[in-house]
């Protein structure tokens, strides 16, 4: 299920990295895919398909989700913010809990400040 990720050395590249996955395996409308489009209801997606997508991110990048990762994530730049951090691309996500912080860092020694 792993993807290139030649070129993506930026939060910003890994946004539209994501962007790209999501409308050439989904279907959906790029205009769609904005910054706060939440990931079911805007984007269309289901749940499943929703996981999908962090599997196949996880796995290009790397990086692992913690259970839970759902009742944080709602938004698609959420998503990219989120697996920036934990792949040592930006800082933390100030949106995250520090429970969800904690089992992030647990999983990930890429997430940095």
């Amino acid at each position: 299920m792993s993807r290139s990720i030649e070129g993506v050395s930026n939060w910003m590249h890994l946004f539209r990295w994501i962007v790209k996955l999501i409308r050439d395996d989904y279907g959906v409308d790029e205009k769609i895919l904005t910054r706060t489009a939440v990931l079911e209801t805007d984007c269309g997606l289901t749940i499943e398909q929703v996981e999908e997508v962090l599997d196949i991110v996880a796995d290009s990048f790397s990086i692992r989700f913690p259970q839970g990762t759902l009742d944080e994530v709602l938004k698609l730049e959420e998503l990219c913010l989120l697996a920036a951090w934990l792949k040592g691309m930006f800082k933390r996500p100030e949106f995250i809990s520090e429970g969800f912080e904690a089992k992030c860092r647990s999983l990930n020694a890429s997430a940095t400040a």
